[in-house]
């Protein structure tokens, strides 16, 4: 089964929800840290119980462009995907963690990756290269991020152009590469025309390398206006040749693969002050990868006539000797009888003369893996032909652990089920162990621990490596009040039903499979009735389910439908409204034998069902909502003057007839969230609540007349998920900095049978669950507006203040509190006065508040405690016209603390 492309068009639509960072100045390089790794900071009050996140587990569903191994530290390894963030690999669980959890809304398009660097000098440090586009739908710059502890903590350079993590071109690289001889060199390749950059202060500030001669010209469609496919896809690798450099000596030799078909690799013998292309190498083709095999000398290429990761119809895989300068075509196939392009590559560390490579772009029957002992003089394969259709396999796939990976599939062959992958743009032989392996494909990590059983007759087994490594796109969630706690509509793998949130389900919805479910719902007074409608290449686009999602049948549809979109069900079931893509609203009593258009109500409307009254159906496009009080045959327009611009999502609440809240718009117009008591003839908007993009309910606190209500939203200047247990009347956040995910716009409900339990969905991180520790329920809300002067125990204190730059009409400040007493801050809250019209922009490893001239900040999750004699640091940037002086005077806890 061919893996669709990543969801575009949903992230499209999120574009209208979120506002890019505006930069101060227009500085030659990219400045340091131009806003730090920390989330911006919260004016919210932190919730009142702890939660605490973790994913509904599915394991993977993702591509996996990039695994990164630490050549100097063993176990020591990264996966970077092209939406979903980056990963460290934990062997003692054997799995992956999230390192970039903390990525906030505004900066959304920083979870996608476009390479990593892993730093053998100094394991501690990784650097990841990060944006999604580059083109307008990212509004913000690239960056590379930095940090010190394996990703526990990052700092940031904000570049001057965008990267594309999810661009044509993505499983290419590594692009971002550490000298391994003078780790504080780094090289950047970038995209569209930008060229070649350095660092030479371990990734603070960056610059061009101008030298460089080449940026690149290969572009995956040139006819393509919107600026994806026919973006320039520029400087896609760079290796080390570490023998031509001594510790602390900057390597000599180095090598840049670019987007050129005819001048596709570069190197450089002077440490990067010039560059030439290397003669005699193959034309005609992209090199993918680069990978140098220093105890031979020689440096493979594979290439493939496009840039993938989904197309490439011929490759080739050549061999350069270093030594001699003689070029070698090492194809293990000849060129006319690929169907495919070459490009996941790895030389064994172990065993020199050892290579693989894999035919990432062969989707039929199955990738193909190459294995060659002899520095590519022959090669054998992990699957040949008996006799057609009859495969050999040296290999022994075992999924029971991610059992959906067979798809349910029960192909013909020479296909099977499941499949070695497809996308396999990123293969690693572990530098320490030869028998182990990890490759990606656009779903999973696939690995083998017993890889040398290939080269003695014997068949290695390859298994999923892959939990922990979650990287979904959540189009809806539900959560039933009997049945599955929770159903999902997934981008790329259709959805699940998830009867344990700590186990991977069996399979995905099928009967019928869709490439992207859009929307499902289920009877409120039924829960065992759903309905699903997504995006396939041919008819049906909707199923039904009597058993809770269980099990599925197909329905018919209407003529015209090319698409998803949105569906609802009747409160009991008895019928169901669709609003397809390509077709009119539509309605059917049963499950769709017949389909009417429904009257009233415009094609591409958002439905929604009353959760009591199965004759109400609501609808909403551009600004009015309509309602249906026949069982969706006719729908009349009620309310309007809501968002006309922007994705708006609508819920009503269960059990309540026309009780129904509105989040959604756009920061150009109309952006909030309203609620209906009068089944959409009016709403009334919450002035507390700036923006809001999803809402959902769950099971009322103890004592509380109203269910419990959700948002993604900001409030209070600050974005985040929060709760309501009155009736949107108080809001308390309940994430925290370090639990942000991006983008969560498109779903959220809260479980009926949990209080308190929260379902989220991202963009590329799966479904993130939260669970409260007040499983009581209730409790009291904390004070929105705490008093600045609450004192932390032994508020003694010291601070010092320090200007660390200054531009015209802004400035960066940094600022330490140290406890001077004898006993530690549980929390603290430091308050000073500006003396003039500063004001205070932005703030890192701290949160801010500023009234006037008053600023009080906050500490966040992780600097919170601090030991008698330790201190806590943080930073912000301001605006300032001028003639103004430093503060000279702060307090904590109401008592004045020593300025140092």
């Amino acid at each position: 089964m061919r893996f669709s492309a990543r969801p575009i068009a949903a992230l499209l639509a999120a574009l209208a929800l979120t506002a890019g960072l505006s930069v101060t100045g227009t500085p030659a390089v990219a400045r340091p840290d131009e806003r730090p790794a920390a989330a911006e900071a919260s004016d919210v009050s932190i919730a009142a119980d702890t939660y605490t996140w973790k994913n509904a587990r599915i394991d993977g569903g993702g591509f996996v462009p990039g695994i990164v191994f630490n050549r100097s530290e063993k176990n020591l390894a990264y996966a970077r995907t092209d939406i979903g963030g980056a990963y460290r690999w934990d062997q003692t669980g054997k799995q992956w963690k999230p390192l970039l959890d903390w990525v906030d809304w505004d900066r959304w398009g920083w979870s996608g990756v476009v390479s990593l660097a892993s730093d053998t000098a100094e394991p501690d440090k990784v650097y990841a290269a990060v944006g999604t586009y580059t083109n307008s739908w990212d509004p913000t710059n690239g960056a590379v991020l930095r940090s010190s502890d394996r990703g526990a903590s990052w700092k940031a350079a904000t570049l001057p152009f965008k990267l594309g993590g999810n661009m044509p071109g993505r499983g290419m690289g590594e692009r971002l590469a550490v000298d391994p001889n003078k780790n504080s060199v780094l090289y950047l390749g970038a995209p569209s025309g930008h060229g070649l950059w350095r660092s030479t202060d371990s990734g603070v500030t960056w610059s061009e390398v101008t030298a460089f001669p080449n940026p690149g010209n290969y572009a995956q469609d040139p006819s393509d206006t919107s600026g994806y496919g026919n973006d320039n896809q520029g400087i896609v690798w760079v290796t080390f040749d570490e023998r031509s450099g001594s510790a602390g000596g900057a390597t000599q030799d180095i090598y840049v693969g670019v987007a050129d078909k005819e001048n596709t690799v570069y190197r450089s013998t002077d440490g990067g002050s010039t560059w030439s292309r290397i003669a005699g190498q193959p034309t005609g083709y992209l090199a993918h990868k680069g990978v140098l095999d220093s105890a031979t000398g020689h440096l493979y290429l594979t290439l493939s006539d496009t840039g993938g990761p989904y197309d490439g119809a011929k490759g080739q895989i050549w061999r350069y000797d270093t030594g001699s300068g003689a070029w070698t075509d090492v194809s293990p196939v000849a060129e006319a009888d690929t169907y495919y392009g070459f490009s996941g590559l790895s030389v064994d560390r172990q065993k020199p003369g050892t290579l693989m490579a894999t035919a990432y772009s062969s989707w039929w029957p199955d990738t193909q893996i190459f294995r060659s002992t002899d520095s590519g003089a022959t090669w054998t394969q992990a699957w040949d032909y008996t006799s057609y259709p009859t495969r050999s396999n040296r290999y022994a796939l075992d999924v029971s652990s991610v059992p959906w990976l067979s798809w349910g599939a029960n192909p013909s062959p020479p296909e099977t089920a499941p499949k070695l992958g497809w996308m396999t743009e990123s293969l690693e032989i572990d530098p320490f162990d030869s028998n182990r392996m990890m490759y990606g494909t656009g779903a999973t990590v696939y690995g083998t621990e017993n890889l040398t059983s290939w080269d003695t007759g014997g068949q290695f087994k390859i298994t999923p490596m892959v939990k922990g490594l979650e990287e979904t796109a959540v189009n809806d969630l539900a959560s039933p009040p009997s049945g599955a706690p929770l159903l999902s509509a997934l981008g790329d793998i259709g959805g699940f039903r998830h009867t344990d949130l700590d186990a991977v389900p069996a399979m995905m919805f099928t009967s019928p499979n869709l490439d992207s479910t859009t929307s499902l719902d289920f009877a409120e007074a039924s829960p065992g009735t759903v309905v699903r409608v997504g995006n396939a290449d041919a008819a049906p686009h909707i199923g039904f389910s009597t058993d809770n999602g269980a099990n599925w049948f197909q329905g018919s549809e209407p003529a015209g439908v090319t698409g998803g979109g949105t569906v609802a069900a009747a409160a009991d079931g008895s019928g169901f409204v669709w609003s397809p893509d390509g077709a009119a609203v539509h309605r059917t009593t049963g499950y769709g034998s017949s389909w009417t258009a429904s009257a009233g109500i415009p094609a591409g409307a958002t439905v929604e069902s009353d959760r009591k009254n199965p004759k109400k159906f609501y609808g909403f496009k551009a600004g009015t909502f309509y309602v249906s009080t026949d069982g969706g045959a006719t729908f009349a327009a009620k309310a309007n003057g809501l968002p006309a611009e922007g994705n708006v999502r609508f819920k009503a609440l269960p059990g309540s007839e026309g009780d129904i809240w509105l989040a959604g718009g756009a920061s150009t117009g109309a952006y909030g969230l309203w609620r209906s008591t009068d089944s959409g003839t009016s709403f009334t908007k919450f002035s507390g609540v700036e923006q809001a993009d999803s809402v959902g309910f769950g099971k009322a606190a103890s004592g509380a007349s109203y269910q419990t209500v959700f948002v993604s939203a900001k409030i209070g200047g600050v974005r985040g998920v929060f709760r309501s247990t009155d009736a949107g009347a108080n809001w308390t956040r309940i994430n925290d900095d370090a639990h942000q995910w991006a983008w969560t716009g498109a779903a959220i409900t809260g479980d009926p049978r949990v209080y308190g339990r929260v379902y989220v969905s991202t963009n590329g991180r799966g479904i993130q669950v939260g669970e409260s520790s007040d499983t009581g329920g209730g409790g009291t809300d904390p004070d929105p507006d705490p008093d600045p002067t609450d004192p932390p125990a032994d508020a003694d204190c010291s601070v010092t203040y320090k200007v660390t730059n200054r531009w015209s009409g802004g400035f960066q400040a940094e600022v330490t509190v140290t406890n001077t007493g004898s006993t530690a801050y549980d929390g603290w809250q430091l308050g000073w006065s500006f003396t003039g019209d500063q004001k205070v922009t932005q703030m890192w490893n701290a949160s801010h508040r500023q009234d006037g001239a008053k600023v009080t900040a906050t500490n966040v999750g992780w600097n919170g405690k601090v030991a008698p004699g330790s201190s806590a640091g943080f930073g912000f940037t301001g605006t300032s016209t001028g003639g103004s002086t430093d503060p000279n005077a702060f307090t904590l806890g109401g008592e004045a603390c020593t300025v140092g």
